[in-house]
């Protein structure tokens, strides 16, 4: 009973300690609900009156900037003002000035026609006076100046030629001197001696007793070896020799070698002979390519098709006039490089073009043509560039000159194949190039006598001086270089000498 009532006064406590703390705890809000509204209405206030402050100063400020905007907009509509009344006055000046140019224009346009009329009425009277002075001279105005022309140049013929030579001697020691200097410089740094090389068909033999050997029972042996190489064995009385007689240079090198080879060797029959032929072909072969790599390494021509440096090679065993023609397209081939430095131009192609300018040598027996339209065949069949065959197919005249590299060819063979000791001539072309060199001189009229001197690299031309004076003896000189230029196919260049002269013969008694 007692633990009961204990329970039940514990539970009442309980709910009036929860109601009391309650009670406290509203108290405490309601407390601190009034203390927050006030610090919002404090706020509110403040608030409030600094809006007001800041709308003032809004108000402040846009009324000053509207100010300030009304005063900007004033002065901008004076300066437009002022720039209308500017382009207002410019307006009216250069209507002004348009009047005044279309007066001007106007007046030129008068002015022009009537010097026009003017014109028209002197050239009509100048005609006129043209056709009396023709009807009192009876002569026509061409006929006139040709008449004056004539008497001045006969009054002044002595000035006229004087000035005439001072300028040509003037001119022709500075081109000389130019020339020279470019020349010079390449052959004195090519500066190498070069001696023409002569390939002989001759094969020398130890004893007469091996020509026996080699013509063999009825001749077997000396018409197997001609049917293997293609050649003509000559076997006559000459002692201690045999000829080889072949238009191809390479098979005559072909049947030296294989002869050599049998003569060493002694046992000379057919089968032996085919042997010795087929390894002398090799051998030739051999020599061929390692001669055209050879000589595009000791020039510097790169990026050659090797089939066309297999034909350059070929070059080896061919002659022209005594002179090897592979060593003087090598030694072209420097002066064409050092020429084309000196003048500024493409060395590569005028390198190039200076070597490979007489390839068509090489099968020139074989294929029908001249040399230079074989080597153009062959480069373009092989793919050589374009600049290169211009270079290389001038060098006779037979194409124009279309680079400058193809004039430095020219020039580079005419220097390498004229210089003393190059070339031999044949006793026929030199008589035939000296009487047409007097031939071409005699033609003209005036001409007494012709004399073709050292070697055909002179003229000397006598004129009757009756008949022509001094100045048509200068004409007469250069009328007969450019006949020779045209006619005439000549390495370096040809002197023309014209020689007048009066001798007055007296006797005394």
């Amino acid at each position: 009973m007692s633990l009961k009532i204990v329970a039940l006064l514990g539970g009442a406590a309980l709910v009036a300690g929860i109601a009391i703390g309650y009670y406290l705890r509203l108290v405490i809000a309601l407390g601190k609900k009034g203390s927050m509204e006030l610090e919002i209405k404090e706020s509110m206030v403040k608030a409030q009156e600094e809006a007001k402050k800041i709308l003032l100063g809004a108000e402040n400020q846009a009324a000053n900037t509207l100010k300030e905007a009304r005063i900007e907009i004033k002065k901008k509509e004076e300066e437009a003002k002022e720039k209308e009344e500017r382009l207002i006055k410019k307006e009216d000046l250069l209507d002004k000035r348009q009047t005044d140019i279309d007066k001007q224009v106007e007046e030129l346009k008068n002015k022009v026609t009537e010097v026009k009329k003017i014109k028209d009425r002197v050239d009509s009277m100048e005609q006129e006076e043209q056709a009396k002075l023709e009807k009192i001279a009876k002569l026509s105005e061409e006929e006139a100046k040709n008449q004056l022309l004539a008497s001045a140049e006969i009054k002044f013929e002595e000035d006229i030629l004087a000035r005439f030579q001072k300028l040509e001697r003037s001119g022709e020691e500075r081109l000389e001197r130019k020339a020279q200097e470019i020349l010079t410089t390449a052959i004195q740094r090519l500066g190498n001696s070069v001696s023409p090389d002569v390939l002989t068909t001759m094969v020398s033999i130890p004893s007469d007793e091996i020509k026996g050997k080699i013509i063999g029972k009825e001749g077997r042996n000396i018409k197997a070896f001609e049917r293997a190489t293609g050649v003509e064995i000559i076997v006559d009385d000459t002692p201690g020799s045999i000829t080889i007689s072949s238009f191809d240079p390479v098979r005559r090198q072909i049947a030296r070698v294989a002869l050599e080879n049998l003569i060493l060797d002694g046992r000379i029959q057919p089968a032996k002979i085919e042997g010795a032929v087929e390894k002398a072909t090799e051998e030739i072969n051999k020599i061929i390519k390692e001669k055209g790599n050879q000589a595009a390494y000791e020039c510097g021509v790169l990026n050659l098709d090797p089939r066309i440096l297999a034909i350059l090679g070929r070059l080896h065993f061919r002659t022209s006039y005594g002179q090897n023609v592979l060593q003087h397209s090598i030694e072209m081939t420097h002066i064409a490089g050092m020429l084309a430095e000196e003048l500024g131009i493409n060395v590569a192609v005028a390198k190039a073009g200076a070597l490979l300018h007489d390839i068509g040598k090489a099968v020139d027996h074989e294929v029908h043509g001249t040399h230079v339209e074989i080597g153009r065949r062959i480069l373009q069949k092989f793919g050589a560039s374009e600049e290169i065959i211009k270079a290389m197919q001038a060098h006779h005249g037979e194409y124009p000159y279309e680079t400058p590299e193809s004039i430095i060819v020219q020039t580079a063979d005419a220097i390498s194949g004229s210089r003393p000791g190059a070339r031999r001539d044949t006793v026929e072309n030199y008589l035939k190039r000296l009487e047409e060199l007097e031939a071409i001189a005699t033609s003209f009229k005036g001409v007494e006598k012709a004399y073709a001197i050292s070697a055909g690299r002179e003229i000397r031309i006598f004129v009757t001086p009756a008949e022509v004076s001094d100045l048509e003896a200068q004409k007469i000189a250069q009328e007969i270089a450019r006949r020779i230029e045209a006619e005439l196919k000549y390495p370096g260049e040809i002197k023309v000498n014209v020689i007048r002269e009066t001798r007055v013969i007296e006797y005394a008694r």
